[in-house]
């Protein structure tokens, strides 16, 4: 089945759930360059436009910091690949946004690296003290941050931190700038040029160090907008169906790379550590049914503890709602 049909059977599949709800004329939706997904071979085919029935206008973002302050704004109203930690940040600050789907699950894409000339490795990492290091604050990179190094048994405190895009960190790594840098996609593999990690994913996952992003969006547009919000989440679904079909993947790569800012072979590299729960996956307990939440409790109790943020919210239950998703379903 070619992903149009697919697409187009999700539309007339939510036909029913529009009912007198006028369509949004107009939207915009966050992403990321340099950060490959399916979705963007709807996104660069048109079929987004031609199952919603709507303009969208699609904005590339350097951090999910970023994504929130713009949804705040009512610029945006959704976002596509949010990580959770600066999700988190927002909503623990009264922020009223929502998470509504798991847009992707990665472990070794998103990572801190440390300059070769350290020489330093997880069995030395105490060495880290007092060193400088580039971490875009309030994102996932700097929840792996902090975890990797109360892992270690370092002081966050005794180190310089910078607030830098994972792009900039990557750049002041290979200038000698930085004994060590945090980002995600492409910056990461520059940085891995000029370092090493300390942990892969596997060993970060192990110790309970998960990395995913969500897409988010504001309540305020799920509650005048679900019925449309519910149609783009199926074709992402759809998307991410055709992809996990290997016979679909020579078409599609080129048309991901072309939208990411890619190589072909980057692009296929990245995609490779990338996992994309369907939707079935996604409303079980392993994430929006439960597991999800209880995350954003222990990565708000980490910034809390970090000093990153005052407080934390008393439940996070709130701060998820999967109504589109399961509108979604089966489209």
């Amino acid at each position: 089945m070619s992903l149009k049909t697919m697409l187009m059977g999700a539309a007339a599949s939510t036909a029913m759930l529009v009912g007198a709800q006028a369509a949004t004329a107009e939207i915009t939706v966050a992403y990321f360059l340099e950060w490959p997904m399916p979705f963007q071979y709807a996104k660069q085919t048109g079929m987004y436009e031609e199952a919603m029935g709507t303009t969208i206008n699609w904005v590339s973002f350097d951090t999910g910091t970023a994504m929130s302050a713009a949804m705040a704004s009512g610029d945006v109203q959704i976002s596509v690949s949010q990580g959770v930690p600066p999700f988190v940040v927002a909503a623990s600050a009264g922020q009223d946004i929502q998470i509504v789907d798991v847009a992707v699950s990665y472990s070794d894409n998103d990572n801190c690296v440390v300059a070769s000339g350290l020489e330093i490795d997880k069995d030395s990492a105490g060495e880290l003290a007092g060193k400088k290091v580039a971490v875009p604050l309030g994102t996932a990179a700097h929840y792996g941050f902090l975890s990797q190094m109360n892992h270690f048994g370092v002081d966050v405190a005794s180190m310089e931190v910078v607030d830098m895009a994972p792009a900039e960190g990557a750049a002041a790594l290979a200038q000698g700038s930085l004994d060590m840098a945090c980002g995600w996609g492409g910056a990461l593999r520059r940085m891995t040029e000029h370092g090493n990690v300390l942990l892969t994913g596997a060993e970060k996952e192990e110790l309970g160090i998960l990395v995913f992003d969500a897409t988010t969006a504001p309540a305020s547009y799920i509650a005048e907008d679900g019925a449309m919000l519910a149609k783009f989440l199926g074709v992402t679904a759809a998307a991410n169906a055709m992809w996990a079909d290997e016979a679909n993947q020579a078409k599609m790569l080129p048309v991901i790379a072309k939208d990411a800012g890619m190589t072909e072979e980057d692009t296929a590299s990245t995609l490779a550590t990338f996992k994309f729960p369907t939707v079935d996956e996604q409303l079980g307990g392993a994430w929006l049914g439960g597991t999800a939440q209880d995350f954003m409790k222990g990565v708000a109790g980490v910034f809390v503890g970090a000093g990153s943020i005052p407080s934390a919210l008393d439940s996070y239950d709130g701060a998820v709602n999967t109504g589109p998703l399961e509108a979604a379903k089966g489209m």
